[in-house]
């Protein structure tokens, strides 16, 4: 045998192994998401995004409109096939609310863009990474994206049963959201929340206040850096300044080593069981 043939042998047996040591990927998304039929065009970016559908087990088989949750970065919170580093596992959380505590919501999981998430999750400009899209990409959201899932889908419209939620950049956006936006959201889940990106999220926030009832639920961990927690105790003092009730605000700052996923997969089910009670019966 030829020494060419023994090293291409060597090559290929390498490759192989290489290939057979990784991990495979499974789909861990349970039957009730579903990826809608078409991608969906943000006006003025020149963008489409794909939007992710969760209904709850119980969607198929009464004729009950549902509250709806608004959620960023799709792609990392129903199946690990598709996340960056660890899914939510939003899907198998709800599904075990819906059978231990009678909760449903509908989950509207809107995909991020990729390298210029950070662009499209900010309002505010930032000379590092560039322009802002996030008025444009809520404007998106609230328009397009809500519109159709109320017309299509068994939801309960109003801002009472309208939540908003994401981490990091998506944290920043659920924030922006639910103080932009008052009478479509009167709920935000803010996670691990980027305020590190433009300071003027300080000075909208005094602008442009929340509604008083609008429920605020803040997580971050020891472990995120002394700029998170300085951040979040500043935007604490300012919301209370304001004026917020204490009773609407959830800042949850917990000790944890857990990496980001692992720790916003932990505590959602604490966040949207208490985003959502007090308002109306289901």
């Amino acid at each position: 045998m030829s020494m060419g043939l023994l090293r291409s042998i060597f090559v290929i047996t390498s490759i192989c192994l290489t290939a057979c040591s990784q991990p495979v990927k499974l789909s861990t998304e349970t039957q009730n998401v579903q990826v809608l039929p078409f991608k969906f065009a943000i006006s003025g970016l020149d963008k489409q995004r794909t939007v992710r559908l969760y209904l709850p087990p119980s969607y198929d088989t009464s004729d009950k409109s549902y509250p709806v949750v608004y959620m960023h970065d799709g792609q990392n919170l129903f199946d690990d096939l598709t996340s960056d580093a660890g899914e939510w596992a939003v899907d198998e959380s709800l599904n075990y609310l819906a059978r231990t505590q009678q909760f449903e919501v509908i989950v509207v999981a809107i995909d991020h863009g990729g390298d210029e998430r950070k662009n499209e999750l900010s309002p505010w400009e930032n000379k590092r990474f560039g322009v802002a899209q996030g008025k444009e990409y809520m404007d998106f959201v609230v328009e397009v994206v809500k519109v159709y899932v109320d017309n299509n889908f068994r939801t309960k419209p109003e801002r009472l049963y309208t939540a908003i939620m994401g981490s990091g950049m998506g944290g920043l956006i659920s924030h922006y959201a639910v103080h932009a936006y008052p009478d479509v959201f009167s709920k935000a889940g803010i996670f691990s929340p980027a305020y590190w990106y433009s300071q003027q999220v300080f000075s909208f926030t005094q602008l442009k206040k929340a509604k008083l009832d609008s429920r605020l639920y803040v997580l971050y961990s020891d472990n995120e850096g002394d700029g998170m927690i300085a951040d979040n105790d500043k935007m604490y003092r300012q919301l209370k300044s304001q004026g917020h009730p204490r009773d609407n605000m959830k800042f949850k700052r917990v000790v944890s080593e857990k990496r980001a996923e692992a720790l916003w997969k932990e505590q959602f089910p604490d966040a949207v069981t208490w985003l959502f009670q007090k308002q109306p019966a289901f």
